[in-house]
């Protein structure tokens, strides 16, 4: 914290708010807050300190440290970051003063000095309005800078407060934050929330809320502020029990609001770009072929990853004869694949329910060998169900690829199943892993349920045309051929859903190699454990033999080092317990189809724009999202304009209304005094020149211009690139070059509305 930080006014440019009768609450507030933070801040060094010194532990105690030392680090980092500036503002009403802040924080003595921002108390602070006050009399608000405070606002909400000579301005906290220079980070604006936006946060998480709203309503800041909210209020996204995956449009978008999370408390929300929830997204290039993007758009096609699945979960049309070391054991019959196969756990990716379908299938052969003595078998058998070889893609991953990876961590020897879990306890050991060694038995279950790889799936519903027209029977023979490709292609965005839904049902082909591998440390572990208690008591020459008390299972478990378990599984695949989707009006069905498998509670924020979908979007947000399949929709709107100048939007309203004519264009509330400005191309050099000497802060952006390279205060980016971001000048190159037709208008449209203070069109030469 900075010296002196008990009195944090530094108002030379507005010395009437200075005065000490203004101030003195404030003032004596903030050396009690001051006082706070000192010890909180020595309390929490303390207790981290601790922690990391105390043993690691095992299992659930080594979890909660690691949660423990991840709390206790980023409050520590939260109230380090802010100081006193943790304070936004105070509400004075029928409960006397409050003081509301970006955490909550207490005396020694428990009384509140800040009430977190999302508190129930703290709600007027946000909410409140002239027409309606929500039991207040007056509000303030504060700006910081580097842990001072520049300026504050007061609002009255009773004659009684406007007659007591209140700092009252004729300009808001909310206006004049609008007017300050932007940055390559979205700023922070938790003190400047408006009731429409308040009220949208604060609405319950249970089914899916659409924020439709036009540029610059503050849609962003309403769903990075409502995920906060949501993880603050709602006990369903508390506790471990999925969390928020927060979803935008693009890597610069995700770079922009990368911020703001964190400076409300909440670090643990997954920011992402839709297609990095699936790891070829970073590769992934753009379809060319308008037909071919929107035949992977469509579930139907998404579908038949499903039915490729499928097709490789069939058991043998014949018995089976269990061949081993001890000669020919048991017949495998229908019966038996069907309670193998109905062991597997609701849910189960196609790889997991491979591992759970053998050791259910381990179980019952054991049983039978157990109860019954060995038959001899007569019938011919005819080996293993040769019906795959026929499909043409049994080995694009699947078969070849499962036998050339297990044989990597195959058991030597008969010794060595018990390491690998194939065999059971007692007299079974022996059989089992005769078992596990029939070639016979391998064969038919590898044919029955082969192990696959998500990726070769997809290749192959690329490059077979006979098992692409099986799994999609909807498809046509034109759509057939054109979904066709070289084993070789890149994979283009279009592909991603489809390669998610392949992961996602069929799991990684690698994690029962790791499983196996981690059986075995465990069970090595075990054994060594074994020997050394066996070697304390026949070592033990004491008179109470004390060392006997070995065998006894809590001193063994005492002992004993947990077993080493498989790395954890991929952090976006989910599930999440609520997902916010930002410029949601772009998603094609497949792409909602990847955010519905990650959340199986259907709890969702959505925030779009009807207008600015760039391929169009003609029905209503309900009509959409049931297509997409989702069902207990509503909707919030919001029509104010707080960004872009009333100069840029008189000037980008008759673009998209010729377009959609219905489209919702909020309304600006303020206006720059800057005109739009037309040039020729010619002149954006020397104009950007002329803007950077001009200012020494702020951000400009050139859109459509991929010659442009820019910098941290120069952006270079396409219209679509520029979805949700904003500048303090924005510079159009060419824009009726782009083209005719719905895409070509809304990017325009776009692309004009990323201002806060000034446009620049320039064409020609």
């Amino acid at each position: 914290m900075h010296e002196d930080s008990t009195h944090p006014f530094l108002l030379d440019a507005h010395p009437a708010k200075a005065d000490p009768a203004l101030i003195r609450d404030d003032v004596a507030q903030f050396a009690r807050i001051g006082d706070s933070l000192a010890r909180q801040i020595s309390v929490l060094e303390s207790r981290l300190a601790e922690q990391r010194r105390a043993p690691a532990g095992h299992g659930q105690a080594a979890l909660d440290r690691d949660l423990e030392i991840h709390r206790l680090t980023a409050r520590l980092r939260m109230l380090r970051r802010f100081g006193l500036d943790l304070c936004l503002g105070r509400i004075v009403g029928a409960h006397g003063t409050l003081y509301i802040g970006r955490l909550a924080l207490t005396d020694d003595a428990g009384e509140p000095l800040l009430v977190d921002w999302r508190a129930p108390a703290a709600e007027p602070f946000f909410g409140a309005t002239h027409a309606q006050p929500m039991g207040l009399t007056s509000r303030r608000r504060y700006r910081w800078n580097d842990g001072r405070i520049t300026d504050y606002w007061d609002e009255a909400f009773t004659p009684e407060a406007l007659a007591v000579g209140r700092a009252l301005d004729d300009q808001s906290a909310f206006i004049a934050s609008l007017a300050a220079s932007r940055s390559p980070r979205m700023r922070d604006v938790l003190g400047t929330i408006q009731a429409d936006q308040d009220a949208i946060i604060r609405a319950g998480s249970r089914g899916a809320l659409v924020v439709d709203g036009g540029p610059g309503t503050g849609k962003t800041v309403v769903a990075l502020h409502r995920a906060a909210y949501l993880l603050y209020a709602d006990p369903r996204l508390q506790d471990g029990r999925g969390g928020v995956l927060f979803v935008g449009p693009s890597h610069a978008y995700t770079a922009y609001v990368a911020d703001i999370l964190p400076g409300l408390g909440e670090e643990g929300v997954r920011i992402t770009p839709l297609a990095d929830l699936v790891p070829e997204g970073s590769q992934a290039v753009e379809e060319t072929d308008r037909d071919v993007a929107r035949l992977k758009a469509s579930a139907l096609v998404v579908d038949a990853v499903d039915a490729a699945v499928r097709l490789r979960e069939r058991p043998p049309a014949r018995d089976v004869l269990v061949d081993t070391a001890w000669g020919d054991l048991s017949r495998i019959g229908a019966s038996d694949w069907e309670e193998a196969f109905g062991a597997i756990e609701p849910g189960a990716t196609h790889n997991e329910a491979r591992a759970q379908a053998w050791d259910a299938l381990m179980r019952i052969l054991v049983d039978r060998v157990g109860a019954a003595p060995r038959e001899g078998a007569e019938a011919e058998d005819s080996g293993p169900d040769d019906r795959w070889a026929d499909e043409g893609w049994g080995d694009a991953g699947t078969t070849a690829w499962d036998e050339e990876r297990l044989a990597e961590d195959a058991p030597a020897d008969e010794e060595d199943f018990d390491a690998y879990g194939l065999v059971g306890e007692d007299g079974d050991e022996a059989v089992r892993g005769a078992l596990a060694e029939s070639e016979r038995l391998r064969a038919a279950f590898d044919a029955a349920w082969p192990l696959l790889d998500p990726v070769a799936l997809v290749r192959a519903l690329w490059t077979d045309p006979a098992l692409l027209r099986r799994c999609a029977p909807g498809l046509t023979a034109a759509d057939v051929a054109a979904l066709q490709r070289p084993a070789d292609a890149p994979w283009t965005r279009a592909d991603l859903p489809l390669l998610d839904a392949a992961r996602l049902r069929v799991g990684d082909p690698e994690a029962e190699i790791r499983r196996r591998r981690a059986e075995a440390e465990a069970a090595a572990e075990r054994a060594r454990m074994d020997d050394v208690v066996a070697d304390f008591i026949a070592t033990d020459d004491s008179d109470l033999r004390v060392m006997s008390m070995l065998r006894g299972q809590d001193l063994r478990g005492t002992l004993a080092v947990p077993a080493v378990t498989a790395p954890a599984g991929e952090p976006l695949a989910g599930p999440f317990a609520h997902i916010v989707v930002d410029e949601a009006q772009e998603l094609t069905d497949a792409e909602w189809r990847m955010l519905l498998r990650r959340n199986p509670s259907r709890s969702f924020t959505i925030v779009g724009d009807r207008a600015q979908a760039r391929h169009g979007f003609t029905r209503s947000w309900k009509q959409r999202l049931a297509d997409a399949g989702l069902r207990d929709v509503s909707i919030a709107a919001l029509t104010v304009n707080y960004r872009t100048p009333e100069e840029v939007m008189a000037e980008a309203e008759p673009v998209i209304r010729r377009a959609i004519p219905d489209a919702n264009v909020p309304t600006s509330i303020r206006r720059s005094g800057i005109p739009v400005r037309r040039g020729t191309i010619a002149q954006r050099d020397a104009l950007l020149a002329a803007w950077t000497a001009e200012n020494d802060e702020g951000v400009a952006c050139v859109i459509g211009d991929p010659s442009f390279v820019g910098s941290d205060r120069m952006r270079s980016l396409s219209p679509a690139e520029a979805k949700g971001l904003e500048y303090d000048l924005v510079v159009l190159v060419d824009p009726d070059g782009w083209g005719e037709g719905i895409e070509a208008t809304v990017d325009r449209y776009v692309a004009m509305t990323r201002t806060t203070r000034e446009l620049v069109i320039l064409s020609g030469v």
